[in-house]
């Protein structure tokens, strides 16, 4: 038994990325998870408009940054400030009673703005807008939408060249007439197809199980999760080109999908994160798909203000298969024949 306990401690250290999944990632995500991992909204951004705007906007309790001060605007003008995630909140003054616009598209900032409200005795009448009764299931659906093609992309796509190399198939891979573009891509379309039938299927449930509304653009929204599907499918055959058999990969697929699980947006708000971890949730292509799937579904939202999302899934796309295309021309370089040498006939 000695003997097998030493001879698991000597592959252990040849295997440093077991060691590390082990002992630094446990770490790292403590740190990192548990500065994320907050509910609490210390201040919202608050447009006011209306007449005597500005006199207003001096009379807010401190929780509300008020961000624009516009004196000729009105309850439309407001409302679409919110549709376009402009501001969290918007004050309209009127002549009686100051009526306060909240975005419902965002839970936890809308909750604390709802209960600040209160607090301030009735100065502002609350309404809440793009989810009126505050339901957690009309904000987690279309995140959960993301999550789901996240794993369904990154964690099984990223078995794909990996079984190539174990079942020793690589090495045909490189003789066929194919450039690595071509395999990626060949890799790449069936998943596609897969998990964007997956992506209707969970919306249609959502919209029928828990009454999620859907208030913009269909073909927004499919165009969106296309773009994000590619690049979930990206990082997926990115992360088996550097893994050398099915349990790197896993682990890997594993260090990439977790962060996006808390630090994208979809659980806790990334405003109430601080800068040193906030950061790295804008790296994520899950943030920017829950922007995209929240903008639509909610608020109804076109893409005039959606394009930023729309814009950087695009430059993930050019980075993660452009890594992966080289990456995977690397491993098939030692495998390419190499060409024979032409022999000058001797003369007799």
């Amino acid at each position: 038994m000695l003997a097998m306990i030493l001879k698991e401690f000597r592959e252990l250290r040849r295997d440093r990325r077991t060691v590390a999944m082990l002992v630094a990632l446990p770490l790292v995500l403590l740190v990192i998870f548990g500065y994320a991992a907050n509910f609490s909204v210390s201040s919202v951004t608050v447009e006011v408009v209306g007449p005597n705007a500005d006199s207003v906007a001096g009379q807010l309790p401190p929780f509300f940054d008020v961000t624009a001060v516009d004196p000729s605007g009105d309850t439309e003008a407001g409302t679409d400030a919110l549709v376009d995630a402009e501001v969290d909140s918007v004050v309209v003054v009127g002549d009686g009673t100051n009526q306060l616009l909240v975005d419902g598209s965002s839970l936890f900032t809308a909750q604390a703005t709802v209960a600040a409200a209160n607090q301030a005795g009735g100065a502002l009448d609350v309404e809440v807008l793009f989810n009126p009764d505050l339901e957690t299931s009309w904000v987690m659906v279309p995140g959960l939408i993301g999550l789901i093609m996240t794993f369904i992309g990154t964690i099984v796509t990223s078995l794909g060249l990996v079984r190539e190399r174990q079942d020793g198939t690589l090495e045909q891979l490189a003789v066929m007439p194919l450039r690595p573009s071509d395999v990626i891509i060949g890799k790449i379309a069936p998943y596609f197809v897969l998990a964007y039938l997956d992506m209707v299927a969970v919306v249609v449930l959502g919209m029928l199980l828990f009454g999620v509304p859907f208030a913009g653009s269909a073909v927004l929204f499919g165009l969106g999760a296309a773009i994000f599907l590619l690049v979930v499918l990206g990082l997926g055959v990115f992360i088996s080109t550097v893994s050398e058999n099915q349990g790197q990969a896993i682990q890997t697929a594993m260090f990439v999908v977790m962060p996006q699980i808390l630090l994208s947006g979809m659980i806790f708000p990334l405003s109430s994160m601080p800068w040193g971890v906030r950061w790295i949730g804008y790296l994520l292509p899950l943030t920017y798909f829950i922007e995209i799937a929240l903008g639509i579904m909610l608020r109804g939202a076109g893409i005039g203000s959606l394009w930023p999302a729309y814009a950087v899934l695009c430059v993930m796309i050019v980075v993660v298969l452009g890594g992966a295309v080289a990456r995977f021309r690397r491993d098939l370089a030692p495998s390419l024949p190499s060409r024979p040498v032409d022999h000058e006939p001797v003369a007799a």
